[in-house]
């Protein structure tokens, strides 16, 4: 199964763990109003691929993924080429490379049983995903992406079920994610899971507003100041005490 890729990265080291080949995949239904890659939401954009050419353009650097790295898949949206993932990550599997899915989860659909076997598959190539909860309220949520979080928390939910490795990313906007109340929500959800690893608390910087103006867009957050980083470890500390909290109870139980 070919897949449209937008761009490959050879040697990533903010996409999991070690040194990473970080293949870019075109299409998202998502419209975060703070995306630097506008240029991968059209579905029917980039380059068609087969996995094994990317499993081939991996093995050619392989010295620098053996410190734990391995292919890490984003995007646009993974998930909205599901079959493609699945011939890529089982071509993965069978050299032993390490396999990460950095994802929103908008595709996840726990309503379609066709699509949840594809799910289900899927997860047992997967080693690790890293979801981006973009807000934990529904409704700022769809102002700031212009899609439901309902079934994203439903597959982080999945996720725990699965017992897949989950890192937890979450960008803080000044004025759009950065109120306490909701981080401290998202915190207290993401608490209950056992398979929670790590938490990415991501600066939003302005560096995707010139892409908007080259591509003859607007820009949503223009005149956003980009978060200040002691406030970020702030804003960061009051999620992991939603977390505390809700693990807290849970051991009192």
């Amino acid at each position: 199964m070919q897949g449209r890729i937008h761009s490959l990265e050879s040697f990533g080291t903010v996409d999991g763990p070690g040194t990473r080949f970080v293949v870019f995949v075109q299409g998202c239904p998502m419209r975060c109003a703070y995306c630097h890659n506008p240029d991968t939401w059209e579905m029917n954009g980039g380059t068609l691929m087969e996995p094994e050419e990317i499993i081939a353009q991996y093995e050619h650097n392989l010295p620098f993924y053996q410190n734990g790295g391995g292919i890490t898949v984003t995007g646009g949206e993974p998930l909205m080429q599901i079959d493609f993932l699945i011939d890529l990550f089982t071509l993965a599997k069978e050299k032993n490379i390490h396999t990460c899915l950095d994802t929103s989860g908008i595709a996840f659909n726990p309503d379609s049983p066709e699509l949840m076997k594809k799910y289900d598959k899927l997860m047992t190539l997967t080693d690790l995903v890293m979801l981006d909860i973009k807000h934990i309220d529904p409704e700022k949520h769809k102002d700031l992406v212009k899609q439901p979080n309902t079934n994203i928390l439903k597959f982080a939910a999945y996720l725990n079920e699965k017992k897949v490795d989950m890192w937890i990313r979450h960008v803080i906007v000044p004025g759009y994610t950065d109120d306490d109340k909701y981080l401290f929500e998202l915190g207290y959800f993401i608490g209950q899971f056992s398979n929670l690893k790590a938490l990415d608390a991501l600066p939003y910087h302005t560096m995707g507003e010139s892409k908007y103006e080259k591509l003859g867009m607007e820009y949503r957050l223009k005149g956003v100041p980009a978060m200040d980083k002691k406030k970020l470890l702030e804003k960061k500390e009051v999620i992991l005490n939603g977390i505390r909290k809700r693990r807290a109870e849970q051991n009192a139980q």
